[in-house]
């Protein structure tokens, strides 16, 4: 299985990073052979929508499985909407990273672990929800995208780290079906809004 490790360095000894969408670099691995490939984030220094650029850019270099220390709902709504899971990792190597999701310890995370543009203040944390996105050329279609999420259940995960609050699983309940698979529509929608919204500012 070719998995993607979001890193600090370029091999498998490098820190495993606590960012996703703006980590230095993303080290691919293969499980089987540990063969890894390092590859700059080409979304690192974005101005907007990163987290949706290194979801989508890592998909497309063919991550099954992404190892990270956070994922905000951005990026989360790519990678589901591609099948694409999401582990939580600690302190440690991208090695020990790796090691840990063979050996069963790392579970898929159930959602966004923290609020939209949490990467763009490293040492913010939660504390950036509210100063960092409202002010950029983004801040309305991507506040709009986070109310949306918020309202349907995506917030949950920004409240505590995962994987503390696994989705429920009632078997048979219509309903619940449903209202998954219009959170599923919406974050789908909500990437590609905002992947228009760029490219037309690029070409402006």
């Amino acid at each position: 299985m070719k998995i993607v490790v979001s890193a600090q360095g370029e091999n498998l000894d490098a820190p495993a990073s606590p960012v996703f969408g703006r980590c230095p670099t993303y080290v691919f691995v293969d499980t089987e052979t540990l063969e890894f490939a390092a590859v700059a984030n080409p979304a690192m220094n974005q101005g907007g929508g990163a987290g949706i650029s290194a979801a989508q850019f890592v998909v497309n270099e063919g991550a099954q499985a992404v190892l990270t220390g956070n994922l905000g709902p951005n990026a989360f709504g790519v990678l589901q909407a591609a099948g694409v899971p999401g582990y939580l990792v600690g302190e440690g190597t991208v090695r020990q990273a790796v090691d840990a999701l063979l050996a069963g310890r790392l579970q898929p995370m159930a959602g966004a672990n923290v609020a939209g543009h949490a990467g763009m203040g490293m040492s913010g944390g939660m504390g950036g929800r509210r100063g960092s996105g409202m002010g950029r050329g983004m801040g309305g279609g991507m506040g709009m995208g986070r109310g949306m999420g918020g309202g349907m259940g995506m917030g949950r995960g920004m409240q505590s780290a995962a994987p503390a609050q696994p989705q429920p699983t009632v078997s048979g309940d219509s309903e619940l079906d449903e209202l998954r698979e219009t959170v599923k529509s919406l974050r789908q929608q909500l990437a590609e809004t905002i992947d228009k919204i760029e490219a037309l500012e690029k070409e402006g």
